[in-house]
């Protein structure tokens, strides 16, 4: 939209998102909220990215390849925000339900409330280990407000004059929602989580990619934290942990013959990136230790590739598409 002060700007960045992007945009145009200014940061996509986001009323916003960060991008788009509240989505996310941005935005009725985020899920064809990650860092209860920085700008939302006092740190491999937030909690300002807030993460990576993730994210986690430290003996314990927990719930769940090898790179990968991004650091505070490594326990989850709904009044948005997500 133009003119008028929207009630929200998206910012979405984007690289070849062409296969995804349209769901996201879809799903926009069914919230109850509808004054939205959505803003795509593309970085040099050679598919039909841009083109599919101009014809659903995106304003482009392009940053060379070479300049690329994750904090840059977000600080390209923030800075073509005209609204007070900003909402930041990865191109492969889509809402589950049409009050998304109601309930992610929700909470900043709160003053002292600078950043929400919500609860992801992954999609059919995600990795049984990727949902299990999933379901430990975005649990069905809400922490409004939250007393440590963990969040995650795939889905999450926050005050534009906040931004405008201290943006993203543009030299950052990962984490630039973390560091973000820690800084942000360092002002006296408070941070929720909104499991009604729901998002489909389509995450398809092969192992490279997984392990080229963690280590990136590792790399900017003792960035932000210099004391901290991750040594083979944190690898090897946590790789083993993690993976005997996704075994014990693929086994319960009766799909241990279709995942246990997946299960086996996917923690294997996460671990061993973590590993050597953190090389040379020092120890993890105990409340990020739990929130970013430890598995969930065993006990009975939700069954791989299904949904526990936190919105069980409210219909699920029907999209139009019927190309398999995932």
């Amino acid at each position: 939209m133009t003119g008028k002060r929207p009630d929200c700007s998206i910012v979405i960045r984007a690289y070849n998102e062409a296969r995804h992007i349209g769901r996201l945009l879809e799903g926009i145009q069914q919230q109850s909220i509808d004054k939205v200014q959505i803003i795509l940061v593309d970085s040099g996509s050679t598919d039909q990215t841009v083109q599919i986001a101009r014809a659903n009323g995106a304003e482009v916003v392009f940053i060379p390849p070479e300049e690329f960060t994750f904090g840059r991008s977000l600080n390209k788009g923030l800075a073509h925000a005209r609204a007070d509240l900003v909402v930041i989505a990865s191109a492969h996310v889509y809402p589950v339900y049409p009050d998304w941005l109601e309930k992610l935005l929700a909470p900043f009725s709160n003053p002292l409330i600078g950043l929400a985020y919500g609860k992801q899920r992954g999609a059919p064809g995600t990795h049984f280990s990727e949902s299990q990650v999933f379901q430990r860092w975005f649990p069905d209860e809400p922490q409004n407000p939250q007393d440590q920085p963990f969040c995650n700008n795939a889905n999450a939302a926050i005050r534009r004059q906040l931004w405008e006092k201290r943006p993203y740190d543009e030299s950052l491999a990962g984490l630039e929602d973390l560091d973000w937030a820690h800084w942000m909690l360092g002002q006296g300002y408070k941070l929720a989580y909104v499991p009604e807030a729901e998002i489909i993460h389509v995450h398809q990576e092969r192992p490279r990619q997984v392990y080229n993730r963690y280590r990136r994210e590792a790399m900017a986690f003792k960035r932000i934290f210099p004391q901290e430290q991750f040594h083979f003996w944190d690898f090897l314990r946590l790789f083993l942990s993690n993976a005997s927990s996704d075994l014990w719930h693929a086994a319960r769940q009766k799909q241990l013959g279709a995942h246990w090898q997946s299960i086996f790179w996917f923690r294997l990968a996460q671990f061993w990136g973590t590993y050597q991004g953190y090389r040379q650091s020092g120890p993890l505070t105990w409340q990020l230790r739990q929130t970013f490594y430890y598995p969930q326990g065993l006990r009975p989850a939700e069954q791989h590739g299904k949904e526990t709904s936190t919105h069980p009044r409210i219909e699920p948005i029907q999209y139009n598409d019927t190309q398999k997500q995932g």
